[in-house]
C-alpha cells in the first residue's frame, strides 16, 4: 500500500510511493529542476522530507525538437526515487553512499513546513510572517 505524505502521490521502485508535486511548485531543492537544464545526464540526490523520511532521487532531462525551428524545443524531466534503505537497488545510487548528509526538501514552498529553509519562494500558506525593514536574511520575512 503506498504510503501518503501529502502532494500527489506516485508509485516508485519497490512499490513504495514518494510525495511529489507537479513540477510547478515543486520544491527547488529538489534535483529534477537541474535535470531539465542538463539533458545529458542522470542526476542523482540523497533528499529527506520534511516527515524525516530519506529517498534516493534520481533525474534525467529530456528534449524533444518543436515540428518548426519558429518554436523552441520541449524539455521534460523525469524522476525516480526509492527510499534510502533500497539505494542499493539502483546503480546510479552507488556513488551516494548512504547515512550521509540529504538535501531537505519539502513538496512545495506554501505547504512546506521549513522555515529555515533559503531557498523559500514564498511563505508558507498557513503560517504568519512578519517583516522587519532592519534585518536582511535569506528570505524577506521571518515565519511566526
Amino acid at each position: 500500500m503506498p504510503r501518503r505524505h501529502g502532494g500527489q502521490h506516485h508509485q516508485a521502485a519497490f512499490g513504495h510511493a514518494v510525495a511529489v508535486r507537479a513540477v510547478r511548485g515543486a520544491c527547488p531543492l529538489w534535483i529534477v529542476h537541474e535535470a531539465v537544464a542538463i539533458p545529458d545526464r542522470i542526476l542523482t540526490q540523497l533528499i529527506e522530507t520534511t516527515d524525516g523520511i530519506r529517498y534516493v532521487s534520481m533525474a534525467k532531462g529530456l528534449v524533444k525538437p518543436s515540428e518548426t525551428y519558429t518554436r523552441p524545443a520541449r524539455r521534460y524531466a523525469v524522476a525516480l526515487g526509492c527510499e534510502e534503505a533500497n539505494a542499493s537497488e539502483f546503480i546510479y545510487a552507488d556513488a551516494l553512499g548512504t547515512g550521509g548528509i540529504a538535501t531537505p526538501i519539502g513538496s512545495s514552498c506554501r505547504i512546506c513546513l521549513r522555515t529555515d529553509c533559503d531557498q523559500r519562494a514564498f511563505p508558507p500558506a498557513a503560517s504568519e510572517i512578519r517583516v522587519d525593514p532592519d534585518r536582511r536574511g535569506a528570505v524577506p520575512y521571518e515565519v511566526v
